[in-house]
């Protein structure tokens, strides 16, 4: 796993072969990232990283200045490695916490100027995603929210759809609130 840009650029974080998360590729984490730089004042944002797996864009975030990025991962084995890469990197603005994402979602009451969701693709519920995030209001007002899928799954005709963006077999549905 590789930091892109900010404060842990080019740092690589050896990741176990026993994860079996599906990072973003660096392709699409750079595209995605050099949309965002458009859109977020870094030093301002606080975040959300739902299914993180390995922490790639919870530790991109927090490399590029976020103060405060709470990352939520069910997996023992992925949470493990996260909190790891978290003491390895001294990222004291990372908040992991060990739940399943639906339960998470369902109790929270704290609002974000950024939620990013990347569920496993083959997740039947991941279409409930962005509804659950606009009923809940996870979003602050100006905020955004990105969801990762494959390209079976639309999500143009909801609220605050703003725009998708395709790299390879990463989409990006992109809401702003």
């Amino acid at each position: 796993m590789r930091i892109i840009s900010g404060k842990y650029k080019s740092r690589r974080i050896a990741v176990p072969a026993n994860l079996k998360a599906r990072p973003t590729t660096d392709f699409a984490k750079e595209g995605l990232f050099n949309v965002l730089n458009n859109l977020v004042d870094w030093e301002e944002t606080s975040a959300l990283d739902l299914f993180s797996g390995t922490g790639s864009i919870a530790f991109e975030l927090i490399s590029r200045g976020c103060p405060h990025v709470v990352s939520v991962e069910q997996s023992p084995t992925h949470f493990r490695f996260i909190c790891l890469a978290q003491e390895k990197l001294e990222a004291k603005e990372l908040f992991p916490i060990k739940a399943d994402v639906f339960k998470y979602l369902k109790s929270t009451k704290q609002r974000f100027d950024l939620v990013f969701a990347d569920p496993p693709y083959d997740l039947k519920e991941a279409n409930t995603i962005p509804g659950i995030v606009i009923e809940k209001k996870l979003v602050k007002e100006g905020g955004l929210f990105i969801m990762e899928h494959s390209k079976h799954l639309n999500f143009s005709l909801l609220p605050h759809f703003k725009e998708e963006r395709k790299y390879g077999n990463v989409h990006f549905s992109i809401f702003q609130f």
